[in-house]
């Protein structure tokens, strides 16, 4: 019996996923929520109702702890209880109707849940599905330090799944491409447009897994820009996968090489430039489970948008469009993040050194939807305005985008709201403050 319950919350837990990545009615859910209903179905002729219990962050049945399906869909764990569910009771009674509209509500109605699980689902005819909240919270009252605690929570179950999957590529072993896509669109639906919490996460991070961190982050900026740019779905979800693996050749550089600080020789410099090729013929043996844009983008990320990159080919044409966005991605997070062997660029630097590549190395168009999405100063950033006041970016302004909104966190006038795009506005942001830095005091005020 016990077997037959892990498998079916292995399958509820999937449709859950599926649900998520996929629109209702896309074949890939109806199957994976029908073939998790019939799961259910055998369950149900030994009892009444069925309860799935949330402990700890592990999952549970009856007094019985499955530790090592926790493991598994640690990333579903946080989901729900992000939505307040610590409990799922499922009634004997459940149609197949009722269960796709309950996946569809987790999809699309957080707010809700975290309100009231029970007004919404009887809303919405589903009737022999009950969840139970973690606890009654104001949603009002929610502060940072919770955010906070959220962003790691995400950002660590995303890591740990980039991590598997980058050594089981690395092995040759098969791939969870339903993890993978549950996780980036967590990480998309969380950290959209606020890319200094995610360097703030990496700043954090145990050394070993900076480099996962990095990929990461370029995903998330990655898929950012593809929704902005008007992309589809699903052409997210392969733009981020895409650029999860874009580094996947550097596997075969040896770590002396990568973490070489001074100027790498002539045969070391013709090694680290092969890591594309290399990675476009591993991704080859994954087609059938990640498709062909991560193979493209793996190969083609460092051929520039003046095509002046390598690898070099026989008939010069402009890199894919997916590649473009990658590579403009790549080279931002790079100079964002705070490693001990560079200086800490700010952001406005970093837009100064990035700018000087636009029509080169970046595509001028996608550089410019770029910033214009995150700004200069992007939201969360610490800074010091001319007046030695400090604030903290709440918002960007796509039509300025060295002129967010930004709230005042030092005591003068705490709490105020400034716009720095206003013409009449004196006063202007001086500079911004490292959260490590100069601008621990105000950390928690991101």
């Amino acid at each position: 019996m016990k077997d037959k319950v892990k498998e079916s919350i292995s399958l509820f837990f999937a449709a859950v996923q599926t649900g998520k990545i996929y629109a209702e009615n896309h074949p890939k859910s109806l199957e994976v929520t029908e073939s998790a209903f019939h799961s259910l179905r055998e369950i149900f002729q030994n009892t009444i109702e069925f309860v799935i219990g949330i402990v700890d962050d592990e999952l549970a049945w009856e007094g019985e702890v499955f530790f090592d399906l926790s493991k598994k869909l640690k990333s579903v764990i946080y989901y729900l209880k992000d939505r307040n569910i610590e409990r799922i009771y499922i009634h004997q009674a459940l149609t197949l109707e009722e269960m796709r509209r309950f996946i569809a509500l987790l999809s699309a109605s957080k707010g809700e849940f975290q309100r009231d699980s029970e007004k919404l689902l009887t809303r919405h005819d589903v009737r022999h599905i009950r969840t139970s909240k973690i606890k009654d919270i104001d949603l009002d009252q929610l502060r940072s330090r919770d955010d906070w605690d959220k962003m790691q929570e995400m950002y660590n179950s995303a890591l740990d799944t980039i991590g598997t999957t980058v050594d089981n590529i690395v092995e040759g072993k098969a791939v969870d491409n339903l993890n993978i896509r549950f996780d980036m669109l967590n990480m998309l639906d969380f950290f959209m447009g606020r890319h200094q919490e995610l360097i703030t996460l990496i700043s954090v991070r145990k050394k070993d897994m900076i480099t996962f961190a990095h990929l990461c982050n370029v995903a998330t900026l990655s898929m950012h820009l593809g929704s902005r740019l008007g992309f589809s779905k699903d052409d997210v979800m392969d733009l981020g996968i895409a650029s999860l693996f874009h580094d996947i050749g550097k596997i075969a550089i040896s770590s002396r090489i990568l973490k070489k600080k001074g100027k790498l020789d002539d045969e070391e410099f013709r090694k680290m430039r092969e890591h594309p090729l290399i990675g476009s013929k591993i991704l080859t043996k994954y087609i059938d489970t990640l498709g062909i844009i991560p193979v493209v983008v793996a190969y083609e990320h460092h051929r520039r948008y003046d095509l002046q990159g390598y690898p070099k080919v026989e008939y010069p044409r402009k890199p894919h469009r997916a590649a473009l966005i990658v590579s403009l991605c790549d080279v931002y997070d790079a100079l964002a993040q705070r490693r001990t062997y560079k200086k800490d660029y700010p952001p406005n630097k970093i837009y100064q050194i990035m700018v000087e590549e636009k029509g080169k190395l970046f595509d001028p168009e996608l550089f410019d939807k770029f910033y214009a999405s995150l700004g200069v100063w992007p939201v969360g950033t610490i800074v010091q305005l001319t007046d030695s006041r400090i604030a903290v970016v709440r918002e960007i302004n796509e039509e300025d985008i060295f002129g967010p909104r930004v709230e005042i966190v030092s005591s003068v006038g705490k709490g105020d709201f400034l716009d720095m795009a206003d013409k009449k506005q004196k006063i202007k942001i001086d500079k911004a403050l490292n959260p490590f830095g100069k601008g621990k005091e105000f950390f928690q005020s991101i």
